[in-house]
């Protein structure tokens, strides 16, 4: 038990080291925007289809599943990351994507004070042993706040200031941020692995991080997509 302690300790400042060099990459490609961000999201679309497919093979028990599996991912790896990029690369649209990074984010942050606070009844522990509800209630209370925080003090949306509505959105960004975080934790399960890969040190795999933000951008992308008809 005495080597315990270092090696948590040592796992933390790798975690901590892996996650500032991610925000800074991510947050350098957004801020240099145009084909940089671009170049950024699909190269990180394509690291979580590679992982994805990693998943897939583990989880499909023929050819044909295999396949299906496949056109599943790029399906949603790909409409996701289009909007992902087009959000960013688009004039006007960076507080948009601001505002979806930073609900995302709360979602993670309101959801993990909130279910060790309060505890209480599992949601799905068969897929997420540790997601409850009063978790998900932390992460929409979180995202809420972080959706006023970018509308009033960052992005200046004078439209957005009404309760309801920012309740609504940061509801609903929460629930589909939570469902993408159980529908990769689904995959693992049924392939049988703690991490979607280990190309992040302390962190796991590209999809482990991004799962959240994918589901919201997909959803959002099909939300989108008969407009653009």
């Amino acid at each position: 038990m005495a080597g315990a302690e270092p090696k948590k300790n040592s796992d933390l400042g790798v975690r901590t080291a892996s996650a500032v060099v991610m925000v800074a990459i991510a947050g350098t490609a957004l801020w240099l925007g145009g084909w940089v961000w671009t170049a950024f999201v699909a190269a990180v679309a394509l690291g979580v289809l590679w992982e994805w497919t990693r998943l897939a093979r583990a989880i499909a028990g023929s050819t044909l599943a295999m396949l299906g599996w496949q056109v599943a991912g790029a399906a949603y790896v790909g409409l996701g990351a289009t909007m992902l990029a087009g959000l960013g690369s688009v004039a006007g649209f960076p507080d948009v994507l601001l505002a979806l990074v930073a609900g995302v984010i709360a979602t993670d942050v309101g959801a993990y004070f909130a279910g060790r606070t309060f505890g209480g009844p599992k949601i799905a522990p068969r897929i997420s042993p540790s997601k409850t509800w009063s978790g998900l209630g932390g992460g929409m209370l979180g995202a809420t706040l972080a959706l006023w925080f970018v509308a009033t003090q960052v992005a200046h949306w004078n439209l957005v200031k009404s309760l309801p509505w920012l309740l609504a959105m940061g509801s609903v960004l929460a629930i589909t941020a939570q469902a993408g975080d159980f529908f990769e934790s689904w995959m693992k399960r049924r392939a049988g692995v703690k991490d979607s890969s280990h190309l992040i040190p302390g962190h796991g795999g590209l999809f482990d991080r991004v799962d959240g933000l994918l589901a919201v951008c997909f959803v959002l992308g099909l939300i989108s997509f008969p407009q653009l008809f």
